[in-house]
């Protein structure tokens, strides 16, 4: 099977599985966070999103790791983990600026509410955490 049906049949599908997870878990924790705990402008749009983006995070490091890139991980060790997570996490922070950037210029252009903003800014940058997990993250090692 080439490479390009191998994305499009077996890992996408699961990236949007595991992507619609971190979505859930980013939505209600910004939900929660925008609507009970912060008042102000940052609070609501800046910290509030922070906060859940790395819940986000680590939802969607753990189904990338074992279930989505299981078979590139040569070996699960607590060491492993670590590693691949903290590569994660940066690749993602780059993705949560790409994020950020969108949902602020949309939210900025329309005025919609901050959780419909981030949903569309989620989709942005989805495409980027995508690459950025198969070409560096979970690169396929040769030999």
């Amino acid at each position: 099977m080439n490479k390009a049906k191998e994305l499009i049949l077996h890992r996408f599908p699961k990236f949007v599985a595991g992507n619609l997870l971190g979505t859930l878990m980013d939505t209600l924790v910004l939900w929660v966070f925008s609507h009970f705990v912060f008042q102000s402008y940052v609070g609501k749009v800046i910290i509030s999103p922070i906060i859940s983006f790395e819940f986000a995070v680590f939802a969607n490091f753990v189904f990338s790791y074992y279930l989505i890139w299981k078979d590139r991980i040569s070996q699960h060790s607590e060491k492993s983990f670590i590693r691949h997570y903290v590569a994660y996490n940066v690749s993602c922070t780059g993705g949560f600026f790409i994020k950020m950037g969108a949902l602020l210029s949309i939210q900025a252009l329309t005025k919609w509410d901050v959780v419909i903003c981030n949903l569309l800014a989620l989709c942005v940058s989805g495409t980027y955490n995508f690459m950025m997990n198969e070409l560096v993250i979970f690169k396929k090692r040769k030999g």
